[in-house]
């Protein structure tokens, strides 16, 4: 890498985040766990799925249709991260072969994929001296990231980058709520979520409207989600204007995050079992006289002959007794703290900055997380309660599949022999595929309608 390509790296757009030979030997455990650099080549070389990556990125722009774009997929920016945190940005290529060549030479660490430009990215410096504002995004997937560390005050299991079974249904939560209002309010059809590697979920929106939308258009989508307003210092975490729900937020609030709170993470969580749990949820409540009679009814001692239900429970329950009863109604704002209590600790926290400018970088899936081995799969929204981050193929595992399994060559039999194929082939058949039968739609849609406007001025 020259100098010039190392000053590239840091530029001002923002990014979300010659080694040995596979080893011969078939013994499962001379293989470390996790992620090892050394075998990133092998990974590269026999199963990351380089014509998928290829095909989705160009949307249809391959050159087999009249009506596609060759310069499409060579306007698209990838960036990649080698060892000792070096940096390649504005890396673009012009076929399948050039990316998946790269690729496995280089061995990156990750591999982020960034907007498609109005130039060729790897030339911007040519254009810039021009004079002209000519390199700029033109389009870009509508993305969403949703980190787990973000809920470090409303998960006491695990805090920083750790997850286990009890806080990760947080993250299932997120795509529930976030998946069902991108397609039934916006309309978006063709959405990838995707296993962040280690603490959290990053959600595609690839539908042609989705990826031209300006960044203010950007900005309104994320702003419809906004909710989470609070900060370390704030005791009320949520802001629920008006006098009713808006009907998004009380659709997620009925079929997601009130059963959700009640069933799952009051138990979890264990949040009102002790004096410094529950006094962070008596601190959001409005009125100081209805929290002093909750906090009276806690300290007490449990009587002697014992309470059957667990104590989360049954202090919920006192807590919304008192305030749904009707001698408080005069107290504004009561009820509605109820909703806000459960909107705290359950509703989605993204990371908005993410979502509302296209020049931001998104990891690529099926890449390997350099801090936990874990290969970025894809989960489906309709069965993501059953996904288990625990159980997501390492680096390692999959090497030991492929070397326990003996040699072949075609690659659709490398991914079989591996844990790995049943996520590629979701891939493939629930997203991939679909998406690339609208986007065929699209292009023949937009090639005749060009076709019939210049038959029209021919005709006069």
């Amino acid at each position: 890498m020259n100098r010039e390509e190392a000053d590239n790296c840091r530029e001002d757009m923002e990014i979300d985040g010659n080694e040995p030979e596979m080893p011969a030997q078939r013994h499962v455990d001379i293989m470390p766990d996790g992620f090892n650099a050394n075998y990133l080549k092998a990974y590269y070389g026999k199963v990351f799925p380089h014509p998928d990556i290829f095909k989705w990125m160009c949307y249809g722009h391959d050159g087999k249709h009249p009506g596609c774009d060759p310069t499409y997929f060579s306007r698209r920016e990838f960036s990649f991260t080698l060892d000792n945190d070096i940096y390649l940005r504005f890396q673009s290529y012009t076929s399948a072969y050039e990316l998946e060549s790269s690729i496995k030479e280089k061995c990156p660490f990750k591999i982020d994929i960034g907007p498609v430009y109005s130039v060729n990215p790897a030339k911007r410096h040519a254009y810039a001296q021009t004079g002209d504002n000519v390199f700029t995004p033109v389009e870009r997937e509508l993305i969403f990231d949703v980190d787990i560390t973000d809920y470090d005050d409303v998960r006491f299991c695990c805090s920083g980058a750790d997850i286990c079974l009890d806080c990760w249904p947080l993250m299932t939560v997120a795509i529930k709520v976030i998946d069902t209002a991108l397609r039934d309010d916006f309309g978006f059809n063709h959405i990838l979520w995707v296993y962040s590697g280690r603490r959290g979920v990053h959600c595609w929106v690839c539908d042609g409207k989705a990826r031209r939308l300006s960044n203010e258009q950007r900005a309104a989508i994320a702003d419809y989600f906004r909710v989470y307003k609070g900060n370390e210092n704030s005791n009320k975490k949520v802001s629920l204007v008006g006098p009713v729900l808006h009907p998004f937020l009380a659709r997620s609030y009925t079929d997601v995050l009130r059963d959700f709170f009640e069933g799952k993470v009051l138990l979890s969580q264990n949040i009102l079992s002790t004096e410094e749990k529950y006094e962070k949820i008596l601190e959001m409540i409005p009125d100081e006289s209805v929290a002093a009679e909750l906090r009276g009814k806690w300290q007490e001692k449990r009587k002697a002959n014992g309470l059957k239900d667990d104590i989360n429970v049954v202090r919920w329950e006192q807590l919304k007794s008192l305030l749904y009863s009707g001698k408080l109604k005069h107290i504004q704002g009561l009820r509605r703290c109820v909703e806000e209590i459960i909107f705290s600790f359950t509703y989605p926290r993204l990371d908005m900055e993410v979502s509302k400018h296209m020049n931001h970088l998104l990891k690529a899936p099926f890449c390997v997380h350099p801090k936990t081995g874990r290969v970025c799969v894809p989960i489906d929204p309709n069965d993501c309660e059953k996904f288990d981050p625990t159980t997501v193929p390492t680096l390692s595992q999959l090497l030991q599949e492929l070397n326990m399994s003996g040699s072949r060559a075609d690659i659709d039999d490398e991914l079989d022999r591996t844990s790995l194929g049943r996520a590629v082939r979701y891939f493939r058949s629930s997203f991939l595929q679909p998406l690339l039968k609208s986007c065929k739609d699209e292009l023949e849609s937009a090639y005749n309608s060009r076709l019939q406007q210049s038959k029209n001025s021919l005709s006069w």
